[in-house]
Formats: structure tokens, C-alpha cells, sequence
């Protein structure tokens, strides 16, 4: 028997305050992704390895845990209730924050990073569901804007925060930073009156969850290598990750149901922030080093630039998600797809003789981002029945992460920076040229978006799916 399918939000008291205390949870897995960057120099000092090893230790092993976990905390959102998936995901935090304050090895901070990625793992998705399912579908547009304005902010000021910190206080300082911020967001959350959401179907897909976190570890770790080194790694994920997708369709309750995919609004939202993250990122990582070798600019210099990047973003977020609610998601994400596309032109037309040139394009760029963000997350996740909201953020999650992980392995394999500045500005050409292609298809998927999502539109979990 199909679902029944209702775009109604529960009724609950005082849930906006909870709502904020799940956004401030969430935006922990972007700020610690990034804080901890400016602190690997002063570890690596402590514990006595070398940057590169402490870097590999703690930030690779952080991303690879984030992007893996993403759908199987998604789909226990789903079974045992986002708000209890929240909590847990506050504790996993919480307790990796402690542990990385006290470790006096590498192995137990590596541990203490793991564990801070597993809570985020489990944070944002069911952040992600509770919006879709506490909210009415009038309401969601301003809370995704929010949503992805958190979560840019965050990222930007994770170096800025902990650089404050290592400076004041040391190292230890960018873990116990987590504590008072998840102090209050439980405080918010505990003045919540929460809607009871769990809904167990059965037993949960452990072998599939098993399988796609090993497939999506071994991708990750494919990416990250050159040469014949991941040719092994892509092996094992190429036949793991079929595994899994052979497991999925014979279990009846999967982690991942693909019928998901056979919204066209839920798939185009999802591959839209899929391909911008992968220009976004990959950028991030570009122009700094693309500006170091043309002008020998130094890192504070290249974040005073980059800054227009975000600041556009997050603005244009936080207003994107009101428009989105009165021109509809497909008209929003085609304008924000051709700004973006209009920013990359410009970055791709002009001869970096300054590296102020860079800002006007970076403005563009972020303007576009913000209104793209809102609007693929409200279509595509308002396209699934509330309860799959959880898998279908999951699933969401793990797909922008990895558009990220293949940005920044294509210019691991694409960018050399060993020529004169001529060669240098024709190999960043070269890239751009590569972008503008990603965003082209971008602009194809926000082409597919629904003009508005209605409860009519949204279509039902088939049986055995609850």
C-alpha cells in the first residue's frame, strides 16, 4: 500500500527555537572542517609528526568519515526520529571535542576527529529533514536560505575563529570551541516541544550501510591518489559500491532507495548542488595558488579576495530563500545558474594582470551560489514524502560533499603551476574552461526543477519504502 503523502508540518510549541539549535549543530561540521587547518602547524609540533601526516590525519580523515556516514545517518533519522538523531549527533561532537582537548598522540586526535565527523554526520541530515518536516512548504524557501547561509558563513570563518584561538589559547582551543556552542543549542532544543517522528520499519540495512560507507571510503581515497596508486582504490569502490547497489534493490527497507531518484526535481536539485560545490570548492583551492605563483600573494591577501565569494553568498542566500517562496524554485535556480555562469565568463575574459581583477567574478560567483542553494534544496527535498525526508537529505549531503572531493581531485591531476606566469594563467584558462562546462549542466538540472512544490507533486514511497 502506498504511503499516504501529507505537506502538513506537525504541530509543535516553540519548534522555531529548536530549529535554531539544530542549525547552530549543523554549522559545527563546516566550521570544524575548516578551524582546525590554521591549527595542523602548532599539532604537529606537539605531537611530533610532520604537517603533511597531521593534515591527512585530521582533515582527510575528517572528510572521509563526513561524506561516508551522510546517508546511513540520514535513513536512522528517518527510522528513530530526527530530533533523537540530532541529540546523538550532539553528544558524538560533544565527546570528540573532549577527547581532542585532552589527546596527547596523533592516533587519539585522529580518533577525536572521526568521532566530531560521525556527529555531523548524523546533525545535518536530520537538520535538513526536521526543516523539511516542522515547516510548512510556505516557510521552507527563507528556512533553506538560512540553511545554506549557516553552513557558507561557517566554512568562511573557520580559519578566521581558529586562528583567534590557536593564537590565544593553543591548539587545544579549536576543540573545547565546540562545547558552549553545542551547550546552547541544546538549551534551545530542550524548550522545544518535539513531535515524536520515529518511524522503525523493520530491521535496519546494516550490510548496506556497511557497504556504501566501505565503497564511498575507498571513492574518496581514490580521488585523493595519482597515478597507478588509485587505480586499486577505485577498484574496490567500483565493485563495492555495486555490491551495495545489487543489495539495495533485494532489501526491503534500504539505506538508499533509488526510487528516490525518480523525482526529477529531487535528482535535478541534488545534482545542482552536486556540480556547483565541485566549482566551488576546486576554486577555493585554484585562485590561491594560481595568484601566489603570478603575483607571490600570501594567504591573507588571497582571503581578503576570496572574502567577496562568501559575503555575496551568504547575503544572497538569507534573501533567496523569500524569493524562492513567490517565483518558485526552477525560475530562481536558472537565474542563479546563468549569474554563475556570467561570474566564470568574466573570471575566464579577464588577463589577471591584478589580482583585484578576481573580485568582480567572485562577487558573481557567490551571488549566483546563494540563489541557486535555496531553491535546489527546497524543490528537491520538498519533492519526498516526509518520511524519507532523513534518507533524502542523506543522500543530498553525501552528493554536495563529493562534488567538493572531485573538484579538488580534478585539479590535483589538471593544474600545473610549475611554468612561467604565461604558462601559469593559460593552465588557470584551461580550468575555467573546465568549469564552465560543469556549470552548463548546472544550469540543465535547474532547468528541471518543479516551478513549485506542492503537495500533488510530491510522489508516494512505493510499499516496502515506508
Amino acid at each position: 500500500m502506498a504511503e499516504p503523502v501529507s505537506d502538513r508540518a506537525p504541530a509543535a510549541q516553540n519548534v522555531g527555537r529548536g530549529l535554531v539549535g539544530a542549525l547552530l549543530t549543523a554549522s559545527l561540521m563546516p566550521l570544524n572542517s575548516t578551524m582546525v587547518a590554521v591549527a595542523v602547524p602548532s599539532i604537529a609540533r606537539t605531537v611530533g609528526h610532520g604537517p603533511a601526516a597531521v593534515t591527512q590525519a585530521l582533515v582527510a580523515t575528517y572528510l572521509i568519515a563526513a561524506i561516508a556516514l551522510q546517508s546511513p545517518g540520514g535513513k536512522l533519522g528517518d527510522r528513530l526520529g530526527h530530533w533523537r538523531m540530532l541529540m546523538s549527533g550532539q553528544a558524538a561532537v560533544g565527546a570528540g571535542a573532549i577527547l581532542g582537548f585532552f589527546a596527547t598522540n596523533l592516533a587519539t586526535l585522529a580518533g577525536a576527529r572521526i568521532l566530531m565527523a560521525m556527529g555531523g554526520a548524523l546533525a545535518v541530515p536530520a537538520t535538513l529533514a526536521l526543516l523539511r518536516v516542522s515547516l510548512p512548504a510556505e516557510r521552507r524557501g527563507r528556512a533553506y536560505g538560512t540553511f545554506g547561509a549557516v553552513m557558507a558563513m561557517a566554512a568562511a570563518l573557520g580559519p578566521i575563529v581558529g586562528g583567534i584561538l590557536v593564537d590565544a589559547f593553543g591548539w587545544e582551543a579549536v576543540f573545547v570551541a565546540n562545547v558552549p556552542v553545542l551547550a546552547l543549542a541544546a538549551l534551545l532544543i530542550a524548550s522545544t516541544e518535539r513531535v515524536r517522528d520515529a518511524r522503525p520499519t523493520g530491521r535496519f540495512d546494516s550490510l548496506g550501510s556497511a557497504l556504501l560507507t566501505s565503497g564511498l571510503v575507498l571513492l574518496v581515497l581514490a580521488a585523493q591518489r595519482t597515478g597507478a596508486l588509485a587505480l586499486p582504490f577505485l577498484a574496490g569502490a567500483v565493485v563495492t559500491l555495486a555490491a551495495f547497489v545489487r543489495h539495495e534493490r533485494r532489501v526491503e527497507d534500504p539505506v538508499v532507495a533509488f526510487d528516490l531518484f525518480a523525482s526529477s526535481a529531487f535528482t535535478a536539485g541534488t545534482l545542482l548542488i552536486c556540480l556547483q560545490n565541485l566549482v566551488m570548492y576546486a576554486l577555493l583551492f585554484e585562485l590561491p595558488l594560481v595568484l601566489e605563483a603570478r603575483f607571490d600573494l600570501g594567504a591573507r591577501q588571497t582571503g581578503q579576495l576570496l572574502i567577496w565569494l562568501m559575503v555575496a553568498m551568504v547575503v544572497t542566500s538569507l534573501a533567496a530563500g523569500r524569493f524562492t517562496e513567490r517565483l518558485g524554485a526552477r525560475s530562481l535556480a536558472v537565474t542563479g545558474s546563468l549569474v554563475c555562469l556570467a561570474g566564470l565568463v568574466v573570471l575566464r575574459a579577464v588577463e589577471l594582470s591584478a589580482p583585484g581583477q578576481v573580485r568582480l567574478p567572485l562577487a558573481l560567483l557567490g551571488i549566483g551560489l546563494g540563489m541557486c542553494g535555496p531553491a535546489a534544496q527546497t524543490a528537491s527535498l520538498s519533492a519526498i514524502a516526509p518520511a524519507r525526508s532523513g534518507m533524502a537529505a542523506g543522500v543530498s549531503s553525501t552528493m554536495r560533499y563529493l562534488g567538493g572531493v572531485a573538484g579538488i581531485a580534478f585539479l590535483g591531476r589538471a593544474l600545473d603551476l610549475h611554468g612561467t606566469r604565461a604558462a601559469v594563467l593559460v593552465e588557470h584558462h584551461h580550468v575555467i574552461d573546465v568549469f564552465l562546462g560543469v556549470l552548463v549542466l548546472g544550469l540543465v538540472c535547474a532547468f528541471g526543477l518543479s516551478r513549485r512544490a506542492t503537495p500533488a507533486e510530491l510522489p508516494p514511497a512505493p510499499s516496502g519504502h515506508r
